[in-house]
């Protein structure tokens, strides 16, 4: 599932356009962060790293994004998504910056059982206002990375989770222009979301996940 809030992405025309698209950045200073979303992790509570998959998921968005010239990378502390940055980092010679507002919105402890987290985590869904056991509700978590993107400058790739991506666009574009799949199943392992100047143009994009992908 990808909404490409930009039209089609390729060769031709396509390709015209995003040479256009990055003469147009050069002039006006505009801002890009590409949100990757972690690989996926494994199923244990606290701090977990990522699964073989993951790795490979990692691996895959350091290909895509290896000749991006001129890039800051980004990432949540939390060592998933700093397992998914670390490949793209070693390949662009660049470190990476931790920010606290790329956390997720909850993060399963394993003080309670998981199923009591997960229903804790569809009631914040359902309701942007409530306030989880394990951490801040939809709404705050939305404005917590909406200050990052504000203070974001040039090129940003940024690894975050994808509970408070979805918050982020919940809060950018409302609900209504969100991906409905997105609301019930989260975002997928290595998905990149692209905003531009805060409006978002490419949604839980994959193609470079799959065999041959770009």
């Amino acid at each position: 599932m990808v909404v490409d809030m930009r039209g089609s992405f390729g060769g031709g025309c396509g390709e015209i356009a995003s040479r256009a698209a990055r003469d147009v950045r050069r002039l006006t200073g505009m801002t890009i962060v590409h949100i990757v979303q972690h690989g996926s992790k494994l199923p244990v509570p606290g701090d977990p790293g990522l699964t073989d998959a993951g790795f490979a998921q990692a691996e895959a968005v350091a290909r895509h994004f290896s000749t991006a010239p001129g890039v800051t990378l980004w990432s949540s502390p939390l060592l998933r998504a700093r397992q998914t940055i670390a490949p793209l980092a070693t390949k662009l010679g660049l470190d990476v910056r931790l920010d606290e507002r790329l956390r997720e919105r909850a993060n399963w402890d394993g003080t309670r059982p998981i199923g009591d987290f997960l229903a804790d985590w569809a009631r914040c869904t359902a309701d942007r206002d409530h306030v989880p056991a394990e951490g801040e509700s939809s709404r705050a978590a939305g404005e917590r990375f909406l200050g990052f993107l504000r203070e974001a400058e040039g090129t940003v790739i940024a690894a975050a989770h994808g509970g408070v991506t979805v918050d982020l666009l919940r809060t950018l574009v409302g609900d209504e222009g969100v991906p409905a799949l997105l609301l019930e199943e989260g975002m997928p392992p290595g998905a990149v979301t692209t905003i531009e100047d805060l409006r978002p143009v490419r949604i839980a994009y994959t193609g470079h996940l799959s065999a041959g992908g770009e």
